[in-house]
């Protein structure tokens, strides 16, 4: 198959949606003035924030109107992929992961940040040059850096107590075993509280996410650079298959877990669960939704990933100004306590001081106070890394389903070969793969 353009894949991907959904996505994103716009989120739980950064603009733009539309993350994505391609008249603020933004500014379809902006963030003062990479390309800056998702330990403290542990997991064969301790099983011996929710199901690539995220702690990774612009997947090995027969064994073997029983933060804040991974946003959750949980947090064995996410703006000359002015007064030092306070996602911004809310939530600890040597990865900024993700976690939901795999090491690594070499030819076809 030959290369196709960045342009002919937006505009493929685009077609699929219906026209109707589309219709109505742009139909929401015209503005009428300099001083209205829309800001587009992919998580429900920042519209207050950007309702609060809209609020204190009001002494500077008193006639400014904001209107937030925060939906599911793969709906968002949806809405940007065909807006974008589609046009739109006005000025939208656009939230979005430094990876997703790429296959858009390989399109020219988001423009350049103002003088002024780059400066800011190109600043160190103001951000670490790993979030002012992944704001830009090719030396220029696109976007804002806002926040991150970055992965740790939530474990329920009344369940460790009553199985005897009294400190976190520190390696993953720890993982595995406390998950047999914790683990609630009825008459039968069927569990009922899982001992450690894994990702197990679901659409979008979160599955793929998450996997990598436990098989960083083996020392693989879904993808490596291999120089020149090029890359190349590291799971076909020790690494992979260690961090694949762990969930097998919990899945089929020790059976602390299933996909079909309650996961992630709901059931962790329902106690159906006595620990999983997941992002700082899930502190602010349960002080909402389950404020007498005793839990507490702790730094994976060798580090985690960081994703940062980033505000563009969709928009032209002074119309878009305002947007621009948003994304700069969203990262203000007051606007980015509340944002830690009230959210619970992690701000990129550096010099800022956050022992107001740290102190009175030792929750965060894990994700500030992690140990030296710690190691942070991040998804490549690459056009098909969503579809790689996609298509990786296709796999891993049939592999989770496959009891014959639990204890045939060839044949879990007939599985990861194969898995890579999808992975290879869809780099293969963008361009992308090593030689």
């Amino acid at each position: 198959m030959k290369n196709r353009s960045a342009k002919t894949r937006i505009s493929t991907r685009a077609l699929l949606m219906s026209a109707a959904f589309g219709a109505a996505l742009l139909s929401g994103v015209s503005a009428a003035s300099a001083e209205t716009l829309t800001v587009w989120s992919g998580y429900p739980e920042m519209a207050p924030f950007y309702e609060h950064v809209a609020q204190g603009m009001k002494a500077a733009y008193p006639k400014l109107e904001v209107k937030v539309e925060a939906i599911a993350l793969r709906e968002h994505e949806k809405r940007v992929a065909l807006g974008l391609t589609g046009g739109q008249d006005g000025t939208t603020v656009i939230e979005l992961s430094g990876s997703t933004a790429t296959r858009y500014l390989e399109n020219d379809l988001l423009p350049e940040a103002p003088a002024d902006i780059s400066t800011f963030v190109k600043d160190p003062k103001n951000f670490d040059k790993f979030f002012s990479d992944t704001a830009g390309q090719g030396g220029k800056i696109y976007g804002v850096p806002l926040f991150r998702g970055q992965g740790a330990l939530y474990y329920n403290t009344d369940m460790f107590k009553a199985a005897g542990l009294t400190a976190a997991p520190k390696t993953m064969e720890e993982y595995s075993a406390y998950a047999e301790k914790l683990t609630k099983r009825d008459a039968s011996g069927k569990a009922t509280v899982s001992g450690w929710s894994m990702r197990l199901s679901g659409g979008g690539q979160g599955i793929a996410e998450k996997f990598w995220i436990n098989m960083h702690q083996y020392g693989g990774a879904i993808l490596v650079p291999a120089g020149d612009g090029k890359w190349k997947p590291n799971f076909a090995n020790e690494a992979g298959r260690k961090a694949l027969k762990q969930y097998l064994t919990n899945i089929f073997t020790t059976k602390t877990v299933t996909p079909e029983m309650p996961a992630d933060a709901d059931a962790f804040e329902r106690g159906q669960t006595a620990m999983f991974i997941r992002e700082s946003w899930v502190i602010g959750d349960i002080a909402k939704k389950a404020p007498d949980l005793k839990y507490a947090t702790a730094p994976l064995p060798k580090g985690s990933i960081a994703l940062p996410t980033n505000l563009y703006v969709a928009g032209k000359g002074a119309d878009a100004k305002v947007g621009w002015e948003f994304a700069k007064a969203a990262n203000s030092p007051d606007n980015l306590v509340w944002l830690l306070q009230n959210v619970g996602w992690l701000p990129n911004r550096s010099g800022v001081d956050y022992s107001a809310v740290t102190s009175k939530q030792p929750a965060f600890a894990a994700f500030v106070d992690y140990p030296k040597g710690y190691e942070f990865f991040t998804l490549p900024s690459i056009g098909p890394i969503e579809e790689i993700l996609t298509r990786v976690a296709a796999q891993l939901v049939v592999a989770f389903g496959d009891a014959s795999l639990a204890s045939d090491d060839a044949k879990i690594d007939a599985f990861l070969k194969k898995a890579s070499d999808e992975v290879n030819t869809i780099l293969a076809r963008e361009g992308l793969a090593a030689k």
